[in-house]
């Protein structure tokens, strides 16, 4: 066994069944599925034990069993971590990457379905080199199956990380590629890589920690990947239930302050300075628009006067080529941004 699924939970019973169902149906049989319970409300925690049987129930801290080989397609290992308390996206899959055993962890949004080939695609992509860190897969909304929902993220100079491709047809983004960082509503991660570069940041509590430990494994010297033939099925927002909302527009804001002062030395600070605050500036028009200006500039306003609590990269010498060619990517990753956007807004393609 190769793989432990780590879904994280919270009041998202409704989502279980169509999600666990759709794993039942991999072709790729050796596996685990650790739930990660976020202190639901919802009885979700009830619902799993009445309706899969033989779960087993992992406590905070506790490592999952030896993983033993499951050897029939839909009789994987299954076991639920409750947690007391909601302890934000990047709490809850901690617990799970710290309870895994096996060589790589697949973080799993639980709006999701996926394709019966999706545990065997991602496993293949990561063997494709020991400097893979993560691989993104090829996530299809839902309810508009037509429609791209992220081919990988990437990261502009600009201060904005964007889903590639969203909107776009489904039917593109057909060829396996490197991505700034995966999106970790359904992406697979090397366990042994997050001993080096450090766990998903809980300061950020949701909302681009993904980017966040992406950026970290590309300073290290390791890469993210996407891959086409890994596809999932996402309802989107499933658990923070809007698009934008007070919560998730104050955090993004916040979370995007400490994403750029925790992995950009200070010279790519000030070189980026000007970008950035035009960034911020654009974002804080465009969410007084929509009404949330002020959620925005108080996520601003907490997240530059709260970076004391953050823990910076350290800079080294020897990852200069590394600084060098992020920030090439950083620029070309803004015109990548240009483009998509003029297609879903002006050609309709």
């Amino acid at each position: 066994m190769k793989t432990t699924v780590v879904i994280p939970n919270y009041n998202g019973k409704h989502f279980m069944e169509p999600c666990m169902e759709a794993l039942k149906r991999q072709s790729q049989p050796d596996f685990c599925v650790l739930i990660v319970d976020n202190g639901s409300s919802d009885e979700s925690v009830s619902w799993l034990e009445e309706n899969l049987p033989g779960i087993q129930t992992v406590q905070a801290g506790a490592k999952l069993p030896a993983a033993d080989q499951s050897g029939a397609p839909g009789s994987f290992p299954v076991y639920v971590m409750p947690l007391a308390q909601n302890t934000g996206f990047s709490g809850a899959v901690n617990a799970g990457i710290r309870a895994a055993v096996t060589p790589y962890v697949i973080l799993l949004n639980n709006d999701t379905e996926v394709h019966k080939d999706f545990i065997r695609e991602l496993e293949r992509a990561m063997e494709r080199s020991p400097r893979v860190f993560s691989v993104s897969s090829k996530m299809i909304q839902l309810h508009e199956k037509s429609r791209m929902d992220d081919a990988g993220d990437l990261y502009t100079v600009i201060g904005w990380g964007f889903q590639r491709g969203v909107g776009q047809k489904s039917s593109g983004y057909g060829k396996a590629r490197r991505v700034f960082t995966a999106c970790a509503g359904a992406a697979i991660y090397r366990r042994d890589v997050f001993k080096e570069i450090g766990l998903f940041d809980e300061l950020h509590f949701a909302y681009l920690e993904d980017l966040d430990v992406g950026y970290r494994a590309r300073i290290a010297g390791y890469e993210n990947w996407y891959c086409p033939t890994a596809v999932v099925w996402h309802v989107g927002s499933g658990t923070s239930g809007s698009k934008y909302n007070p919560f998730k527009v104050r955090l993004a804001a916040r979370n995007s302050v400490y994403l750029n002062y925790k992995n950009m030395p200070f010279l790519q600070l000030l070189v980026n300075a000007l970008p950035l605050a035009f960034g911020y500036a654009v974002k804080t028009r465009f969410f007084t628009k929509r009404g949330f200006g002020a959620d925005y500039r108080a996520g601003l306003k907490e997240g530059f006067s709260t970076l004391g609590k953050c823990r910076r990269v350290r800079f080294r010498l020897k990852n200069l080529g590394r600084y060098l060619q992020i920030e090439m990517e950083l620029i070309g990753n803004t015109f990548i941004y240009a483009w998509e956007y003029a297609k879903r807004r002006f050609i309709n393609l």
